[in-house]
């Protein structure tokens, strides 16, 4: 990974931020981006400050001009793009609550607005800044089975394994482009959602590990995904939910 460059999206905390982590430590340059700003600025001082080798923006992936004016910085800042991991995403407010006949329509705009349009708005500028490399997307548990009361977002993450395995078809061989689908991960995405549920923060789950997943366990899969040594796996979801979905 030295001296490479990688997009880091939803980069502020959890599985993002590790991934930074990981890819820092492995001597690569990085531009992060996350919605929240404080969670950024927080981020930037745990990987050592903003300087040559380390870009933050404040973007919502939902609006495209906001993502295409970062990745055109991150071209003038770097001179260059070899990969990406794009982990930004949201639940809602009533995750694990509402049965689709009640689904609120705002809700359902955000979810597929971050989880789904924005995936695309960012693989579109990585693609045109890409001749090489890889991208990881982040999918769910959730885009591999069904779940009753998480229609929206459900949905959303099936979206991005139909997306990743369509694009990583179009871009072979040159660019690889895989999905990760987390169970039960300590982000602060699960604590919102047990704070939603009303329920402890160890989330139960049929895995046949039974605790939650840390976020470096699931980094360490998407930086595996991003470097080399996965050079003949591309359309694939790789799971990292303790076996939960077999």
């Amino acid at each position: 990974m030295e001296g490479k460059v990688f997009a880091v999206t939803g980069g502020g905390s959890g599985i993002g931020l590790e991934v930074g982590k990981q890819l820092q430590a492995q001597g690569a340059r990085l531009s992060i981006i996350d919605v929240n700003e404080k969670s950024l600025e927080d981020a930037a001082a745990q990987l050592g400050g903003v300087g040559d080798n380390l870009m933050t923006t404040v973007v919502d992936v939902r609006d495209d001009r906001q993502v295409t004016v970062w990745m055109q910085a991150t071209i003038e800042k770097f001179g260059r793009l070899d990969g990406a991991a794009n982990m930004a995403g949201v639940i809602g407010k009533h995750h694990g609550v509402r049965e689709l006949k009640d689904q609120d329509d705002d809700q359902w705009n955000l979810i597929f607005g971050v989880n789904v349009t924005g995936v695309m708005h960012c693989m579109r500028a990585e693609l045109r800044h890409m001749t090489q490399g890889s991208i990881v997307n982040a999918s769910s548990i959730l885009g591999v089975r069904g779940v009753a009361r998480h229609a929206a977002y459900s949905a959303s993450k099936h979206a991005v394994v139909g997306l990743t395995r369509s694009v990583a078809r179009e871009v072979a061989p040159n660019i690889r482009v895989n999905a990760i689908a987390p169970g039960a991960i300590e982000t602060p995405l699960l604590d919102q959602a047990m704070d939603i549920l009303g329920q402890p923060k160890q989330y139960e789950t049929q895995a046949a590990i039974t605790r939650n997943g840390k976020p470096e366990e699931v980094a360490k899969v998407i930086v595996f995904l991003l470097s080399d040594a996965a050079s003949f796996v591309t359309g694939a979801i790789y799971s990292c939910d303790g076996v939960w979905n077999c």
